[in-house]
């Protein structure tokens, strides 16, 4: 007999390995880690989910977190120096998550990106509508040679519908998928949570990732739980996630 109460597995089980490649760990620059401290306890939380590697991707946005290249790597190198000192061995490296509006524009333009990998570039958009330039923007970032990451775009609600159109059409423009890990429990509501499990069945996501900004967000997710077939789902995810940010595979700098 069908049951209702079907046995759920813990999503932290399987994420040793896993590189986290959208954080807000590196402190002091965005809405993430306000001071080195915190980095260190958010730190401490990922290793009780066995993750200690990090691509940290502080905001670039122009109007509230106007980051450089010269901000970001000064916070990498001060959060590395401390865990030198301290003796702890953790993998990060610095990248960026970038708002994608007019002054992005300007700046691909003016100076090299801060990649996951090679051309891989994480980008994001306002919550309440999307660039009136999308098109222009993604064009732009392809003939620089780049390649699109969208983050979370399950948390875009313009973009939701039953048949995923919009989504197909980013897709078909040559945007990859980041998925939150936050957005299966149901973190940001349940539309967000629907969407997630829709874009992930459809086979349209590519890699997942944390977005952590605070201590609470590890901790929903040392608790987060799916069913066995959203496992089955979501397992290939992480291990191309995995397998793409492998520190051994990958050239970025450290």
């Amino acid at each position: 007999m069908f049951s209702f109460f079907q046995k759920k597995y813990f999503l932290r089980d399987h994420l040793f390995g896993f590189t986290d490649i959208h954080n807000h760990v590196l402190p002091g620059i965005d809405d993430g880690a306000a001071d080195v401290e915190a980095s260190l306890e958010l730190l401490q939380n990922y290793e009780n989910l066995g993750i200690t590697n990090f691509i940290a991707t502080p905001h670039v946005m122009n109007d509230y977190y106007p980051n450089t290249p010269q901000s970001i790597n000064a916070a990498h190198q001060h959060l590395k120096d401390r865990l030198t000192a301290m003796g702890k061995h953790i993998e990060i490296k610095a990248a960026a998550e970038y708002m994608m509006d007019q002054s992005f524009l300007e700046l691909l333009d003016r100076e090299p990106l801060l990649c996951l990998k090679e051309n891989l570039v994480l980008v994001e958009m306002s919550y309440f509508q999307p660039p009136i330039n999308l098109n222009e923007i993604l064009f732009k970032l392809q003939t620089a040679q780049y390649k699109p990451v969208l983050a979370h775009p399950e948390r875009y609600g313009f973009f939701h519908s039953k048949s995923l159109s919009k989504y197909e059409e980013l897709k078909s423009r040559g945007c990859l998928f980041q998925l939150n890990m936050l957005s299966l429990t149901g973190h940001y509501g349940k539309s967000i949570q629907e969407i997630a499990f829709k874009l992930i069945e459809k086979t349209m996501i590519d890699f997942l990732g944390t977005d952590t900004h605070q201590v609470r967000h590890l901790d929903k997710l040392s608790n987060a739980q799916v069913k066995k077939a959203q496992l089955e789902l979501l397992l290939p995810i992480i291990e191309k996630t995995k397998e793409t940010f492998s520190f051994s595979l990958t050239s970025s700098k450290s």
